[in-house]
């Protein structure tokens, strides 16, 4: 056993002694209710070691000890059932612990790899597949038996070899296997030869393989200790960064713990016990994670991290306060475990592009010597890589801490394990003084005027602890989880993230990146954005909610000490006061509505700042998350946009514009052969529908809409009433919009909006959003942007043709849809709880009801969290309570529905009455709180 011997391990084998004793002869599935017995005991006095905060690896080990006092046990009753039966054994075995089992480490839902170890030659064939076959009946089956998953091979010591030379996970799983049971010197030998194997090749190809492992593993989880559900196992600082470095460090210099590392002066002993503890910590929260659920699961997801806080013994009573405190622990320890891993690949030589031969660290100094070198300001550039010209650099000049990353920068550098050791000692050196010079201010201005170059950077200085230090108002976001659903990384990364997409759009990255380029570079000084975005979440120190006025408050003082002048204040200050306010708007409102884009522009005040807040919106969006940003969203974003921006122009160009661009779509659909359509059908068109429909409906829409128009129309001389006419539906995917894109026309009608929601809910589709105007003669044009529920176009080749049945049925035949719908909801809502591990973290539903003077209108906004036929409800209600939507805005973001509704009496004589408006929210709001 590789495990220090501890009371809790000898406890559990005086168990097993006592409980798993049977008389001769007892059938396995007589001896099987015992071993539950045994292990339901077992687990539950490891739960409550978990439980009372005892160390997370101990209580890991433990049940590893746990499987192998099973595993034994099983062993030595099948070798005596073996000789009982047939004599001697036809040869040697040993059962080997391989992978986290042979580390000696299981969390609950562990996997449990075991290894039959045989020898390379066998002399009766016969009875070894005897032997085999009974080991499967009494080992294996009864560990099945026991719930567990069994990952089981049987090698012998040429295939162990073999598999390793090929499989690099087969490398990984011998390096740290253990014997079990079985021959001592079976397995001896087999390590032997595995060990003379791994000496006579070169440790460079399994290294590269790790890290391109380590690199793509990283990748999916971008590159980031900070995101708000990481993944314990997998992710940044995650155990198996931990578990990579010590293999590599085994395979190339022969360490196989943190403790030989240290032995060997490559890891100070303060270091070296960080380490521990966070794995242990990692280890913890592991267990408390596998102890909640009932699958195997490394996700520390957002419904998951109060549980998981309360089970670690966190003792803060609010809830919020409890689960900041665990996960700032959590990402405390994993960047322990990054930084060290990073800081030790540098140490040990093990980087890609250091690979070669084993030479010494002090070989490698000398190297070092023989390259070109050049002195910069106390440091020492060489090869690209910066190291300190004496141990003194910082505490010479403080200020170094911020310069050496304009350097860092400005060469392409990177620091030298040296470097990064000094940096990370001398971070107490950064006082109040250095805060507040002039000379660091200007260095750290200096890497935010760096095009394309800053988020790197700041995300070195971030990770050294440089950055929160010497802007502590900025140091205050670190590890802060945001309680946002839309959220995906700390307040601290969200930020720099936000900082990373302003780089790709100065590098234009992708053709949406170049048009935002294009905007900004029309401002005078674009690099300002940089200095906005770090400073934009700032007021979050101080609480979600209204932190966009206390970012404000805590920005003013630092663009003081940065020696920002007071233009440019104004301008920064007025886009952290309204950094949310462009999205809200177009999310929001009806941005054809000329109201809309005229009263965002009074808010905006100049061009200049609506370029920051354009360009602002979309980096912060990117920066939330990588799903929530589409090319919908971006295409209503770019509309809001140049509608604006037209509205400082003078009133009678606008004006003059808005003409010319009807005139100029009025001759292109006149120069078009649209089949069947006449002239007089396009001048009528244009005659009756208002001007807002064509700034920005494109001339394809346009004859889209005409050519159904003309189709309804034909109908008139077949129909007995308007009322029988079938409505003219156009489905079809838009690739650019990722979205699927219907195209309703129909006789208006009372109710028209919630039987279209409901025809769409039956046929199982998002509605992502819409939009309906009507034509002065009563026929109405409704378009709905769909989307499968897992994203993307709609998949279901079913969904049209139940679209269009339901809609027929409700619209033609006047069948109520309802009843299907109620069954539809059922079901949905008896799977999902069927389906959850947990309850959701419930989202507060809202409902404002309100009148809008800007905008001249009666508006509904509606958050609640989504489910089948909500939107349905929602318009059914507003309906029956007397009401037509004359605009509906909808979105859903992870499981979250926001819709917003323009409003209308149906009554067109009278206007609505505060008393029935009240009535309305009440009806709505017991809508959305419906199975809380």
């Amino acid at each position: 056993m590789p495990f220090q011997d501890h009371p809790l391990f000898r406890r559990l084998r005086k168990h097993a002694q006592r409980r798993l004793v049977f008389d001769p002869g007892v059938p396995r599935n007589k001896q099987l209710p015992a071993y539950k017995r045994f292990l339901e005991l077992e687990n539950e006095m490891l739960k409550r070691y978990h439980r009372k905060g005892d160390s997370g690896l101990k209580v890991a080990q433990a049940r590893a000890v746990m499987v192998d006092v099973v595993i034994e046990n099983l062993f030595l009753a099948a070798l005596d059932m073996y000789m009982t039966q047939h004599g001697k054994l036809p040869c040697k075995l040993a059962i080997l612990a391989t992978g986290g089992y042979g580390r000696g480490e299981l969390n609950p839902h562990s996997d449990i790899d075991i290894m039959l170890l045989y020898p390379d030659r066998i002399s009766n064939r016969k009875r070894f597949e005897q032997f085999q076959e009974l080991l499967t009946e009494e080992i294996l089956y009864p560990l099945w038996d026991l719930g567990w998953k069994i990952g089981h091979a049987s090698r012998n010591t040429k295939e162990v070899i073999d598999e390793a030379r090929v499989e690099i996970q087969s490398k990984n799983a011998i390096l740290e296997s253990r014997m079990i049971c079985g021959s001592e010197p079976l397995f001896a030998d087999m390590y032997r030869r595995f060990k003379a194997y791994l000496n006579k090749e070169s440790s460079d190809a399994y290294i590269k393989q790790r890290l391109i492992d380590e690199k793509e593993r990283h990748g999916k989880f971008a590159n980031t200790v900070y995101l708000q559900e990481p993944d314990i196992k997998n992710g940044v600082g995650g155990l198996r960064d931990y578990q990579n470095i010590l293999w590599m460090a085994n395979l190339k210099h022969g360490y196989r713990s943190f403790r030989d590392i240290e032995k060997a002066k490559m890891l100070r002993r303060d270091e070296r016990i960080a380490m521990d503890q966070a794995y242990d910590f990692l280890l913890r929260t592991r267990t408390e994670v596998h102890m909640n659920n009932r699958r195997p699961t490394d996700k520390l997801n957002l419904e998951q991290q109060p549980i998981v806080a309360e089970g670690l013994l966190y003792p803060q009573e609010d809830i919020f306060a409890r689960v900041e405190a665990f996960m700032k622990d959590y990402y405390s320890a994993a960047r322990t475990i990054y930084h060290t891993s990073e800081y030790l690949k540098k140490r040990l030589s093990l980087n890609a592009d250091r690979l070669g031969g084993k030479i010494t660290f002090r070989e490698a100094l000398r190297a070092r010597q023989h390259l070109p070198m050049k002195k910069v300001d106390g440091f020492l550039l060489y090869d690209k890589t910066l190291s300190p010209e004496s141990k003194t650099v910082f505490k010479d000049d403080p200020t170094r801490l911020i310069r050496v990353f304009r350097y860092q920068q400005q060469f392409g550098a990177s620091f030298d394990a040296d470097l990064l050791h000094l940096m990370s000692r001398s971070i107490p050196l950064i006082d109040s003084e250095v805060i507040m010079s002039p000379a660091a201010a200007k260095s750290f201005l200096s890497i935010l005027r760096a095009p394309g170059e800053v988020y790197q950077t700041l995300v070195t200085m971030h990770e050294l602890g440089i950055l929160g230090r010497y802007l502590p108002e900025f140091g205050k976001l670190t590890c802060m989880v945001q309680h946002e659903y839309y959220h995906r990384y700390t307040a601290d990364m969200h930020v720099l993230r936000t900082i990373k997409h302003l780089d790709d759009v100065f590098l234009k990255a992708s053709d949406v990146d170049a048009r935002y380029e294009r905007e900004l570079r029309k401002n005078d000084d674009p690099l300002l954005l940089y200095l906005i975005l770090l400073l934009h979440d700032i007021g979050k120190s101080e609480g979600i909610k209204g932190h966009d006025v206390a970012g404000v408050k805590i920005a003013k003082p630092i663009l003081d000490r940065f020696g920002i002048n007071k233009e440019q204040q104004e301008q920064i200050l007025f886009i952290i006061r309204n950094h949310l306010e462009m999205a809200r708007i177009w999310q929001r409102f009806d941005i054809e509505d000329p109201h809309t884009t005229a009263s965002f522009a009074e808010t905006v005040g100049d061009p200049d700042k609506l370029r920051f807040l354009y360009v602002h919106t979309y980096c912060d969006a990117r920066g939330t998350a990588p799903t929530l940003w589409n090319s919908y969203k971006d295409s209503m974003h770019r509309n809001l946009y140049m509608a604006t921006i037209e509205q400082f122009q003078d009133e009678a160009v606008i004006q003059r514009k808005r003409k010319e661009q009807i005139a100029m779509l009025n001759e292109q659909l006149l120069s078009r052969s649209i089949e069947g359509v006449s002239k007089d059908e396009i001048e009528a068109h244009f005659t009756l529908l208002p001007e807002r429909y064509f700034i920005n409906t494109s001339a394809d829409e346009i004859e889209l809409h005409l050519r159904m128009v003309h189709q309804l129309l034909t109908q008139i001389q077949t129909a007995e009433s308007v009322g029988t006419l079938a409505p003219i539906i156009d489905w079809r995917d838009d690739r650019d919009l990722n979205m699927t894109v219907v195209n309703v026309v129909t006789w208006d009608r009372a109710g028209l909006f919630y039987k279209l929601a409901g025809a769409l809910t039956l046929a199982g589709v998002n509605i992502v959003s819409t939009k309906a105007i009507s034509r002065s003669d009563h026929i109405s044009i409704d378009t709905f942007y769909l989307m499968n529920p897992e994203g993307g176009v709609v998949t279901n080749s079913g969904a049209e043709a139940t679209f269009k049945s339901h809609l027929e049925e409700s619209l033609v035949q006047g069948k109520r849809l309802s009843p299907q719908i109620d069954d539809l909801e059922k079901k949905a809502i008896a799977s999902a709880k069927k389906a959850r591990d947990m309850l959701p973290a419930p989202f507060p539903p809202s409902v404002d009801v309100y009148h809008e003077l800007s905008l001249k209108r009666t508006i509904i906004e509606v958050q609640a969290s989504d489910r089948i036929a909500l939107l349905y409800r929602l318009a059914r209600l507003i309906h029956y309570k007397g009401f037509d939507i004359s605009f509906a805005r909808i979105a859903t973001e992870r499981g979250v529905a926001m819709d917003t509704f323009y409003i209308e009496n149906g009554d067109s004589k009278s206007s609505a009455s505060t008393d029935n408006l009240l009535e309305l929210r009440e009806g709505l709001e017991k809508i959305v709180k419906e199975d809380l």
